[in-house]
């Protein structure tokens, strides 16, 4: 059996523990970019809602702009 080098031992292990440290930021960013498309979810959820309320705000106003308009031309 032929045997390894040191050096040859020691640039696997380099490669290794490299190949750890990518493994682990591979897994923080998918934890990060799945926490974000959570956040993005919510956060075009809660824009629905907004826009929901201001066009019924909207509305709201313009009806009694129509009304006070109404009055003031009968009177």
């Amino acid at each position: 059996m032929t045997q390894i080098p040191s050096n040859q031992i020691q640039e696997l292990q380099d490669l290794e523990d490299r190949l750890d440290q990518l493994i682990a930021q591979y897994a923080a960013v998918q934890d990060e970019n799945n926490s974000l498309k959570t956040k993005q979810d919510a956060l075009v959820r809660e824009k629905a809602k907004l826009l929901e309320k201001t066009t019924l705000a909207r509305s709201r106003v313009e009806a009694m702009i129509s009304r006070l308009k109404a009055m003031e031309h009968g009177s």
